[in-house]
């Protein structure tokens, strides 16, 4: 069986949740909530956390507080190793340039999303991940076509990985027939579970990592629901997969980040508000992610 267990030869494995940012009501980062997060997450069944990616809002946050916040994390975790900082930018030279305060820092790895200015074409792909990959820090790739407009295809991996420049892949498109094809033309690169709602057939294809977004509100049950899947132990992972369904699926919707703080909000985590242009939910998409989180607390989810 593959060794999915998070460690410190592959310190992207096990459950790396892409941890929402706890903002004030004026919008401010609050790093103290954030650095106690970060540590609950690890405390309740979670190997590692990503700060800066998509959930983290790290699109509108300035350079100081995008540099805090890793530092932050690192801290909180207790080993660097733990931290998987995203580094996307529109640039080459800006990803390397902080997955290089990543590797100074002594993080395990960088979360690193294709160009993503344009459509870029191939060489263009290759060619940042390259350069992104000479800052010396692990590079776990991000596929995201829904959002980025680049497929980071199973061939393109595949090339992406003989050049070096990737260990990993998070696969976000929710196609689970590319798990099949990346292992035949990739064996050895990494799959990582990228989108909540397809966790257990992508843990069933091979997958040996999460890169996961209700481990914020519910981590000790995500946990047994990840460790269950890549097991095989399906008498245990299905009726929890079915029983989480309902907010897992929210990972994947354009309001993932007010939905997953909403539930963190409802179960006594530090959700908070969102950065504009995101708006809080309100009407019935709040209402649905509310009874559905208030119903797995009902089951004893935590």
């Amino acid at each position: 069986m593959t060794d999915t267990a998070w460690n410190t030869t592959r310190p992207w494995r096990g459950i790396m949740v892409a941890t929402a940012l706890p903002l004030r009501g004026d919008r401010s980062v609050d790093h103290d909530a954030y650095a106690e997060h970060v540590r609950w997450l690890i405390d309740n069944g979670c190997d590692g956390v990503v700060p800066n990616g998509s959930l983290g809002e790290y699109q509108t946050l300035t350079d100081e507080e995008r540099a805090r916040v890793v530092h932050t994390a690192v801290e909180a975790a207790g080993d660097a190793a733990r931290v998987m900082p995203g580094v996307a930018a529109y640039g080459s030279a800006e990803a390397r340039r902080w997955a290089e305060q990543a590797a100074a820092a002594g993080c395990g790895s960088v979360l690193l999303l294709p160009p993503n200015a344009y459509r870029a074409d191939e060489g263009a792909v290759r060619a940042h991940y390259a350069e992104v990959a000479k800052a010396g820090v692990p590079v776990v790739a991000y596929n995201n076509p829904i959002d980025t407009k680049v497929d980071l295809t199973p061939a393109l991996l595949a090339e992406l990985h003989q050049d070096g420049a990737i260990v990993a892949v998070k696969e976000f498109t929710g196609d689970v027939r590319r798990a099949y094809e990346i292992a035949e033309l990739a064996p050895e690169l990494d799959l990582l579970i990228g989108a909540d709602d397809v966790l257990l057939e992508l843990a069933v294809a091979g997958a040996v990592g999460w890169i996961a977004g209700y481990p914020n509100a519910l981590p000790a049950s995500c946990a047994e629901l990840f460790h269950a899947a890549v097991a095989g132990d399906l008498a245990t992972a299905l009726p929890l997969y079915r029983s989480l369904h309902p907010l897992l699926r929210w990972d994947s919707k354009t309001e993932f980040v007010q939905a997953i703080k909403l539930s963190m909000d409802i179960v006594g985590r530090p959700g908070g508000p969102v950065r504009p242009p995101r708006s809080p939910l309100s009407g019935e998409d709040a209402r649905r992610v509310r009874e559905a989180t208030e119903k797995a607390v009902a089951h004893g989810h935590r």
